[in-house]
């Protein structure tokens, strides 16, 4: 599981967790970065004679071939596997910047594409070994290593530099105020935040690495790490004659997951159609999890069309936290109802009272229980969206065409059906005031 390569991990008190790759979530309880232990697989020679079945993994191996017409996979070894159904769950590449693909090898060495175990592995070494990082993307990732990193500079001489041509910090995603918002609460945890900041060239002289912006602007630093976005791994659509998406990236796939007779696609590589929402493309934890099990059941007979919005997460430390789902895109017209924060309102506290740290594990239980709560809201009228300049918690809807298809909830935890019954209604709201009121955000 990735997440935690770029949240809880950082925070581990253990001096040994770049090799245990355990963790404690923010609930206190510990578990291993691998989604199932080794005992869980089969050996890949044992897969067809074991008596109910099982899975293995086949490491050291990459497909370069697929025959969809004879449902065989060619490996780079020359050796084939026939199937009758295949999944292609080839995820993405981490983008690199042209100034750094156009730079030295001296730049490249001292560069970071955060993807993998061995990314967090090396950036944890470094960072207590240089003595300035920078992070250029404003995004997820990006601002996420930011404040663990700020969070370690805190006790160390690390100088932490995060920049991106937004305006603030998300920009991409959270209307501008509550980006600016975000961005001053990412200074707090001890990160230089650059903002408007579009990087021209980099060089490497004197043993340091000099970042020039296009408005002029000079940067010096020991290491870079690019978290500016992922392009889908499709080297196999040639072979397969698998249609690409022009707009969104990725394999072009139908409500139900599937490319061509005998071939799905799920997770990062997988342009799908939403049958609420339209086209999209998700790059985030849940949409795996939900895609490859809809995926899995539509192999096996299911057809079952995407209808279940997966969602998205990111906390920046233990005390500022927001879960999203649907389209949320900062180009459309958003409506934002804010109330004050309380103690119970962070994301540690979130998790210790529903148990774990992975959201997207929850967020199937207790949908019949928030749906009977929202009766009892109180009637007080929401705080405006501007409160000074603290957003404690709160509620952000976008729309298109007077509807609503995305939510992010700020602070807000464990009410993530609500949202997804108001994006699968489809319906237009006379007040969004009223329906903030549904997510109880008024609560002591």
């Amino acid at each position: 599981m990735r997440p935690p390569l770029s949240k809880e991990l950082w925070f581990s008190d253990d001096p040994y967790v770049t090799e245990t790759l355990r963790f404690k979530q923010w609930n206190g309880k510990e578990r291993s970065i691998f989604f199932q232990p080794p005992s869980f697989y089969v050996a890949p020679e044992e897969l067809m004679s074991t008596e109910h079945g099982g899975v293995s993994v086949l490491t050291g191996k990459k497909v370069v071939h697929l025959d969809v017409r004879e449902n065989k996979a060619k490996l780079d070894d020359g050796s084939h596997i026939s199937y009758e159904k295949c999944l292609i769950a080839t995820g993405g590449t981490p983008r690199s910047l042209p100034a750094i693909e156009r730079a030295s090898e001296d730049v490249k060495l001292r560069t970071t594409l955060f993807r993998r175990i061995s990314d967090f592995r090396s950036l944890e070494r470094l960072s207590s070994k240089v003595g300035s990082i920078t992070i250029i993307g404003g995004g997820f990732l990006g601002s996420e290593l930011a404040c663990a990193l700020g969070r370690r500079a805190q006790r160390s001489n690390l100088e932490v530099i995060q920049m991106f041509p937004e305006s603030g910090n998300m920009g991409k995603v959270l209307p501008e105020y509550l980006s600016h918002w975000t961005t001053e609460k990412v200074k707090r945890e001890g990160v230089n935040v650059i903002s408007d900041a579009v990087v021209k060239s980099v060089s490497y002289k004197n043993g340091k690495l000099h970042i020039s912006l296009k408005d002029g602007r000079q940067v010096e630093t020991d290491h870079v790490v690019a978290a500016v976005g992922l392009e889908p791994n499709t080297e196999l659509a040639k072979s397969a004659g698998l249609e690409l998406d022009g707009d969104f990236g990725g394999y072009r796939v139908n409500a139900e997951l599937q490319a061509r007779n005998n071939v799905w696609v799920a997770g990062d590589a997988a342009c799908f159609y939403d049958i609420k929402l339209g086209r999209r493309r998700v790059e985030h934890h849940d949409h795996a999890v939900v895609s490859g099990r809809l995926a899995g059941e539509n192999m096996t007979g299911a057809a079952k069309p995407y209808w279940h919005q997966s969602m998205f997460w990111s906390d920046l430390g233990p005390d500022v936290g927001y879960e999203a789902i649907g389209i949320v895109d900062s180009a459309l017209p958003t409506v934002g109802v804010f109330a004050k924060a309380t103690e119970k309102d962070t994301p540690k506290r979130a998790a210790e009272e529903s148990g774990t740290g992975i959201r997207s594990e929850t967020d199937y239980e207790g949908v019949v229980q928030l749906a009977s709560d929202s009766s009892t809201v109180t009637p007080s009228l929401p705080s405006p969206a501007q409160q000074g300049d603290s957003y404690g918690k709160g509620v952000v809807f976008y729309l298109r065409d007077n509807v609503v298809v995305g939510v992010v909830l700020w602070n807000i935890f464990n009410r993530m059906p609500i949202a997804r019954k108001i994006i699968k209604d489809g319906e237009q709201h006379a007040d969004l005031n009223e329906v903030a009121k549904l997510f109880n955000i008024h609560e002591e």
